[in-house]
């Protein structure tokens, strides 16, 4: 790591450099989210450094809990490297989303189970569901919080409204309790 810090190597490594932009602004945000593409670039490490809590999406099919945990593997080996170096990786919690999820099929629900079974409470109680009111949304680059309901069936959008707030209730209840405030 030190080769990357660039010419102030013993001031600045390249995993603190996120950490102290955030530092600036930290008075006017309460929650940031830093949404890293599974790849062990600058972007991904710099955010595990600054990162008070970690939340990994994972759709439940085994090809792609297979890739997570080999992805997550190497990040441990990395970090662990960078953590030498002084980066920090003190979290105050991880969690796992289950992400585009049908409840009507087996095979998910068995990679779900599975997951439980081996990462246990560090899987959030509500998944989020596969929606195409989540998937029309996101075509003009908004959330099912910002479109109108009226552009949807009633229903699809109603189930994927309750998906979004239990997931992001529980995400804000792990933040309050990281706070003091649970």
């Amino acid at each position: 790591p030190k080769a990357l810090a660039g010419p102030k190597a013993a001031d600045r490594m390249f995993f603190t450099r996120m950490d102290e932009a955030l530092a600036s602004v930290a008075d006017d945000y309460y929650v940031v989210v830093v949404d890293c593409p599974p790849q062990l670039g600058f972007l991904t490490m710099s955010a595990l450094c600054a990162a008070t809590a970690v939340l990994v999406t994972v759709h439940p099919q085994m090809l792609d809990v297979m890739s997570m945990c080999q992805f997550l593997i190497m990040t441990s080996d990395l970090l662990g490297v960078v953590a030498d170096a002084g980066g920090n990786m003190g979290y105050d919690w991880m969690r796992y989303l289950v992400t585009r999820y049908e409840p009507g099929d087996g095979p998910q629900n068995q990679m779900v189970s599975f997951m439980r079974s081996l990462f246990g409470e560090h899987v959030l109680n509500y998944p989020m569901l596969k929606s195409t009111a989540i998937a029309d949304a996101g075509i003009t680059k908004q959330t099912l919080y910002e479109v109108s309901r009226d552009q949807f069936t009633r229903s699809t959008y109603d189930r994927a409204l309750e998906a979004l707030d239990n997931v992001n209730g529980e995400i804000e209840q792990l933040i309050r309790k990281a706070w003091g405030r649970g």
